[in-house]
């Protein structure tokens, strides 16, 4: 995902509400974030498809070695080569 720019990427929800097509095509095509405002605080962000999916992967990767840290600190890891092994067994090999 691209780097928000200030200046460009934080809107107003009045300034929103009436443009939203064009602040659509500005997400598609920046692959920005949108944040809009309300109050003159942030209430929601607004991310291309593309980008929201490519978050969630890299998230549920990131919880996936939290898990496995947590499983080796637990006792819970094997050795390499048992590993290994078991793996190329499982293949055929």
């Amino acid at each position: 995902m691209q780097r928000l720019k200030i200046d460009q990427d934080i809107r107003p929800m009045s300034e929103f509400r009436t443009g939203i097509a064009s602040f659509l095509k500005q997400v598609h095509d920046t692959k920005r974030p949108l944040v809009i405002t309300q109050h003159g605080k942030g209430v929601a962000v607004l991310l291309d498809v593309a980008e929201y999916e490519s978050m969630q992967e890299k998230i549920e990767l990131l919880e996936d070695v939290q898990t496995a840290i947590a499983q080796i600190n637990a006792g819970a890891g094997i050795e390499h080569n048992e590993a290994k092994a078991a793996i190329l067994g499982r293949i055929g090999k």
